[in-house]
C-alpha cells in the first residue's frame, strides 16, 4: 500500500523544475525564472508553421495551445532588426537560420565580446561568440546577443561604475555545470555594471549574457507577469504538456 501511494505521488508530481520569484539586489528589485535543462522543455521561437513571426508572448501561447502545450515562461531572446528577425546567430530545432556575427559594431550588440545562449540536449551554456565559433557546440536552439555581462567570472571590461545609462534590462546566466539557466529582468532601470554584478555577485554565476534593454519583457504567470509591450523577435520559452 505504501509503495502504491508513493508511486501515485510521483505520478502526480510535475516533472519540470521551473522556479520563478521576485528578489532584490541592492536598490534594484528584479524578477527571476530558473529552468533546469534536464527537467524543463526550453526552446527558442521565432515563426509559426505559416512563417509568420510570433512577435508577442500571447500569440505564441495561443499557437502552443493548439499543439497541446502550455507556455510556462517566456522572455525576449536576443536583439532583432526592425522586421523582428535576429541580428546575429539563430538556431531553431537544430537548423542554422542565421550565422553568427563576430565583428565589432554599433550599439550594445557590437560591444565585444558579445555572446551566444546555447540550449543543447543535456546542457545550457552562455559562450563568448569567439568561443562558440571555435568550439562549435551542438546547439539545438541558440541565439546571439550582446554584450556579455559576465565572462569567466569577470565583468565585461567596458562597463563603467559611474555610467548614467539606465534602462529596464534583461539577461540570462548559466550555472557552471550547465544544468540551470537563470533569466532575469529588472523592475527598475539599472546600469550595465550593476546588472552584471547582479549575476556575478548576487547569483554567483560565472557566465551571463545581456538580452536587451528598454524592450525587455517577461511572461511568468506565477509572478502575474503577462509580458505586454513592443513586438519582439526571438522568444525564449519553457513549455509543458497542457493539462487535460
Amino acid at each position: 500500500m505504501i509503495r502504491s501511494l508513493a508511486l501515485l505521488f510521483l505520478l502526480a508530481t510535475p516533472l519540470w523544475a521551473l522556479e520563478c520569484s521576485n528578489d532584490q539586489f541592492e536598490d534594484i528589485p528584479f524578477s527571476i525564472c530558473s529552468a533546469n535543462v534536464e527537467k524543463d522543455d526550453l526552446r527558442i521561437f521565432l515563426r509559426n508553421d505559416k512563417n509568420d513571426i510570433f512577435g508577442r508572448f500571447q500569440t505564441l501561447d495561443v499557437y502552443l495551445q493548439g499543439q497541446g502545450l502550455t507556455l510556462d515562461f517566456a522572455m525576449n531572446g536576443g536583439m532583432f532588426r526592425p522586421d523582428l528577425t535576429p541580428v546575429g546567430l539563430y538556431i531553431e530545432d537544430g537548423k542554422l537560420l542565421r550565422k553568427a556575427v563576430s565583428r565589432a559594431g554599433p550599439g550594445n550588440f557590437g560591444m565585444l565580446p558579445n555572446g551566444v545562449f546555447c540550449i543543447s540536449e543535456n546542457s545550457v551554456q552562455v559562450l563568448e561568440t569567439s568561443a562558440y565559433l571555435q568550439d562549435s557546440p551542438s546547439c539545438h536552439f541558440a541565439t546571439q546577443s550582446g554584450p556579455m555581462l559576465v565572462i569567466d567570472g569577470k565583468l565585461h571590461p567596458k562597463f563603467l561604475e559611474n555610467s548614467s545609462s539606465r534602462f529596464i534590462r534583461n539577461g540570462v546566466g548559466t550555472s557552471q555545470e550547465g544544468q540551470w539557466a537563470h533569466f532575469v529582468i529588472t523592475n527598475r532601470p539599472i546600469i550595465f555594471h550593476k546588472f552584471a554584478r547582479l549575476f556575478k555577485d548576487h547569483l554567483g554565476l560565472n557566465s551571463a549574457l545581456y538580452l536587451d534593454g528598454n524592450v525587455s519583457q517577461m511572461y511568468a504567470p506565477p509572478l502575474n507577469r503577462g509580458g505586454h509591450g513592443r513586438s519582439l523577435g526571438p522568444i525564449i520559452g519553457a513549455v509543458s504538456p497542457a493539462a487535460d
